[in-house]
């Protein structure tokens, strides 16, 4: 009984999703409106908005003329709701105000000791100051160009032994990496990964598992591959008419991952998890990449928290590495929605404001810019930089302040060119395509648990600059639902032409 129970949920909930696609099909297929008034747009709206789906959930929405500040539509627009990846735009709003588009994360390197011929007798040390790009995001995928790149450096000095450690000094931020109201049982996710001064591979290890054709037995193959993580096998081999599903689990505290799920003769399955103290695990690989580039390192990798006796005064700067400009790194952020990039960016706004890389100071330094844009901090409740934690809470009226607010701005080109763009590229990639909407709207989108979200730009049929803001909380059927109601809004606006 409940197995027949559950099949007709099932079926009840995708002929729900097809009934939408194809609501979403008869907007696509039309090539243009007649002339419509807003107010005649409001109706069509509140009928879209009061889908039944969403009789126990909430919508806020606010869409607004940027010629004439004219409302189009508005819904619960002052009141609160979780913004899940749609704060971002706060984040990368206020980085691009306070830091510039041109501004560089900077990383030194240091030496505590003294050089004796080709030999560094004393200590390697990497002062940190929040840079994300350390990875293979910005360099055709070779996460580890940027320390051979220091190796070189190293050598181009005359270096070519360490007596000492290497020593990650991490201080500049706090060493709180999880957010505040970031779900436990997320902490091995890579959307969970800990912020900190110091990082490498957006502080995961990347995993692939498949099944060694000559054995049947599955392998679990790291990059990169470091003893420092310690992977437990549990995954089983299934018939080919089985489904493969991999997971991971991280110890909390530790670096002992289980790897565990199932997987087919066929199948190779990538994922990734996080790690425990980035700081060490940053220096542990930076070891590797040096004695691979012919540099010998007699001490060990160390976090500089475990240093029992602190570093002399007599430091000298070797060298200092750049990071692409903000302008670049904020795409990351807003296109493929990178909780990581966004923390550090959050704290990296604190410790360029106020002397300290806490989210508090970031959020301290935010607010400051938030009050220039017309927005109470008072009113709103901001925790992160990445919109994880579902204690954030904004308006959908904030979020198109903020909208407008930097479509006025000298920024809002690097500002607008990091949103995804309908129907081309990161989050919004698939969506929309072959519509009005592809390569005219640009939009950050936020998925979490019962919330959907979508918020920036598009420009009608006129030619009129709009911008919006849409939120969903609190519905329990599929997400896939939510996005079709935000797309009709989305193709609708794209379609709109004023009588």
């Amino acid at each position: 009984m409940k197995v027949k129970f559950n099949l007709i949920i099932t079926f009840f909930l995708f002929s729900v999703i097809l009934f939408a696609q194809e609501k979403l099909k008869d907007t696509i297929e039309v090539s243009g409106y007649s002339g419509t008034t807003t107010r005649e747009f409001w109706k069509e709206l509140d009928d879209i908005f009061n889908d039944p789906n969403f009789d126990n959930a909430n919508w806020g929405v606010v869409i607004q003329s940027l010629e004439t500040g004219e409302y189009f539509y508005r819904r619960n627009a002052n009141k609160l709701f979780i913004p899940a990846s749609d704060l971002k735009l706060f984040t990368s709003a206020a980085a691009l105000i306070l830091l510039g588009p041109e501004y560089s994360f900077s990383t030194r390197i240091l030496m505590n000791g003294k050089m004796d011929g080709s030999v560094l007798d004393g200590d390697l040390i990497v002062q940190g100051r929040g840079d994300p790009t350390i990875s293979g995001r910005f360099y055709n995928d070779d996460k580890y160009k940027v320390f051979k790149d220091w190796a070189d450096s190293l050598t181009n000095i005359g270096i070519d032994e360490i007596t000492g450690n290497i020593i990650g000094d991490d201080n500049r931020f706090d060493n709180l990496g999880l957010g505040k109201g970031w779900a436990w049982d997320d902490e091995s996710y890579w959307f969970s990964a800990p912020s900190g001064a110091i990082s490498f591979n957006d502080n995961v290890v990347d995993i692939v598992v498949k099944v060694n054709k000559g054995k049947d037995i599955p392998v679990i193959i790291t990059n990169p591959s470091t003893k420092y993580i310690v992977f437990i096998n549990n995954v089983t081999v299934v018939p080919n008419d089985s489904s493969t599903s991999i997971n991971v689990y991280r110890q909390r505290g530790t670096n002992i991952v289980d790897v565990f799920g199932t997987i087919r003769k066929q199948d190779s399955v990538k994922t990734y998890v996080t790690v425990n103290n980035p700081t060490q695990y940053s220096m542990v690989v930076l070891k590797s990449v040096l004695q691979k580039k012919d540099i010998s390192v007699d001490g060990f990798a160390m976090d500089i928290d475990d240093i029992s006796k602190p570093a002399g005064r007599n430091l000298k700067t070797l060298f200092t590495y750049y990071s692409p400009p903000l302008k670049e790194i904020i795409k990351v952020i807003n296109k493929n929605s990178e909780n990581f990039y966004s923390e550090q960016l959050l704290k990296t706004i604190g410790l360029e404001e106020e002397g300290f890389g806490s989210a508090d100071n970031g959020i301290k330094a935010e607010n400051n810019v938030f009050r220039e844009m017309g927005i109470l901090p008072e009113r709103m409740n901001i925790v992160d930089g990445s919109g994880l934690s579902r204690l954030n809470l904004v308006t959908p009226h904030q979020i198109v302040t903020l909208l407008n607010y930097m479509f006025k701005n000298k920024y809002f080109i690097p500002f607008f060119n990091s949103l995804p763009i309908a129907g081309v590229d990161g989050t919004l990639g698939k969506r929309m395509k072959k519509t009005k909407a592809e390569n005219n709207l640009r939009a950050k989108t936020g998925t979490h648990i019962g919330v959907s979200s979508i918020s920036g730009y598009v420009y009608t049929l006129d030619n009129e600059p709009v911008s919006f803001s849409i939120i969903a909380n609190n519905y329990i059927v599929p997400v896939k639902i939510a996005e079709n109601i935000e797309d009709l809004v989305c193709l609708r606006l794209a379609n709109f032409k004023r009588k």
